[in-house]
């Protein structure tokens, strides 16, 4: 049986506009499991990257529970919040978000520096995983403004895992990328998956939402199915015709 590492209960989220309140999310009731590479699809305003920032501490929902573990986050106030984000959670976003004053690699450096004070420990982990993406060291003391998109979302990547966070949510992570690039990501998260990084990401692209095993479908607020794919491979037609027959149904 699959470990719960996320759930919620009853999460709602309303915002107010123009004097009206805008119900977002609708008593949404789901559960994250650990090891799994979960996409969340549907259409623009569906609440996808509202759900998102939901699970991850990001944002606090307007009525119901989210449960990390053991932990009700829902609970917590905005420094708890940011502890749970520091020490639990890293982040991948459409928009990079690099410190253009900053190299590559003090920007990965910086971010670990925020939870472990151990920076021999940080070097070490840094340049495995900057050789796992395959990032060379020359490229690592370059400005972000002197890489490509695909190196720096790769570097992204490098720097949401550098504190071994036990999720990792992405925000359509290939959105701003070309078709090759955006590949190379797709590529990296899915190996990191391989290896047992929990994976939740927000996705409008066929593409990359083959990469999950599981897709959860939202609509108007609601999670209206799921489609249960199994864990990747490459040149997969069967799954690609899963995808499309669920998306289909969903009314994609």
């Amino acid at each position: 049986m699959k470990e719960i590492l996320l759930k919620t209960e009853s999460l709602s989220k309303s915002f107010s506009s123009g004097g009206a309140l805008q119900h977002v999310l609708k008593n949404v009731d789901m559960e994250i499991y650990r090891g799994d590479f979960t996409v969340i699809m549907g259409a623009s305003g569906a609440g996808k990257s509202t759900l998102l920032y939901a699970l991850s501490g990001m944002d606090t929902p307007s009525l119901g529970k989210i449960t990390f573990g053991d932990q009700v986050i829902s609970d917590l106030n905005s420094d708890g919040l940011a502890v749970f984000r520091r020490e639990h959670c890293g982040f991948v976003f459409q928009q990079i978000y690099l410190i253009d004053s900053m190299s590559v690699f003090d920007n990965v450096m910086a971010a670990g520096l925020l939870v472990n004070k151990d920076k021999s420990a940080l070097v070490i982990r840094a340049g495995e995983l900057f050789a796992a993406v395959d990032i060379p060291e020359k490229t690592q003391r370059k400005f972000p403004a002197q890489i490509s998109g695909g190196e720096a979302q790769r570097a992204g990547i490098v720097r949401a895992l550098i504190n071994s966070p036990e999720i990792l949510f992405a925000d359509e992570p290939t959105g701003a990328l070309n078709s090759k690039t955006g590949l190379e990501v797709l590529n990296t998260l899915t190996e990191f998956n391989k290896q047992g990084q929990s994976v939740v990401m927000v996705t409008h692209d066929m593409r990359s939402a083959r990469r999950g095993n599981r897709i959860l479908y939202l609509k108007d607020g609601f999670i209206l199915g799921e489609c249960d794919l199994g864990k990747y491979r490459p040149n997969d037609r069967e799954r690609h015709g899963k995808l499309s027959e669920f998306l289909a149904k969903m009314g994609w």
